[in-house]
């Protein structure tokens, strides 16, 4: 549910959390974003500067909104694979050393 409402709400952050960040964060965030802008440039009264909302304007924004929630839905999904989770750099959680690794600093006290 909450994985749901992410991806519904705040896509950039859900791709962030639970999908393959590296390849789509940067373009759902700008997605999303952009239909952010567009809706509330829309109720302002849109680019023909309108005493009413531009409902061309709003749809735009919504339109915008729902790619970003549905490409975020599709990178969800797939996070899953093993090639996703080798390349992304953005966003990683920090994974805990192996077991057979020691401590950097263990290593420079055992130099001569």
């Amino acid at each position: 549910m909450k994985r749901t409402m992410l991806v519904l709400v705040a896509p950039p952050y859900a791709v962030c959390l639970y999908g393959c960040a590296g390849c789509c964060a940067a373009p759902v965030g700008v997605s999303w974003l952009a239909g952010m802008v567009s809706i509330v440039w829309g109720i302002a009264g849109g680019p023909a500067n309108l005493p009413d909302p531009s409902w061309n304007t709003i749809l735009l924004g919504c339109g915008l909104w729902a790619i970003a929630s549905v490409w975020t839905a599709i990178a969800v999904r797939d996070s899953n694979n093993e090639q996703c989770a080798e390349n992304s750099l953005f966003c990683n959680r920090i994974t805990p050393n192996q077991a057979d690794e020691s401590a950097p600093v263990d290593q420079a006290h055992k130099a001569p």
